[in-house]
């Protein structure tokens, strides 16, 4: 058994990447700069991944959930990339 420690870690990982995109959002509402919203974004899909290694390492240790938290982590780089070429060309 591994004991809790590997479980605190996913969800303080969880917990560190939806307020960042939490913090994001507040800053581009208040604010209006794009690459707010699109690191944002990045960082609500990081969550979610970190929402999905919970679920694969602690939850359902049985399931194998990699192929989804592969998309989700290439998803949210896919954003961010996008953001910033998006930024560039403006």
């Amino acid at each position: 058994m591994m004991g809790w420690g590997p479980g605190a870690v996913y969800g303080l990982c969880l917990l560190t990447s939806g307020l960042c995109a939490a913090l994001l959002f507040r800053s581009y509402r208040r604010s209006r700069q794009p690459l707010l919203l699109w690191s944002a974004a990045c960082f609500s899909l990081l969550a979610i991944n970190n929402l999905l290694v919970v679920f694969d390492m602690v939850v359902f240790p049985a399931t194998d959930f990699s192929a989804a938290r592969q998309l989700t982590a290439l998803a949210a780089v896919g954003v961010l990339i996008y953001g910033f070429i998006w930024e560039v060309d403006r």
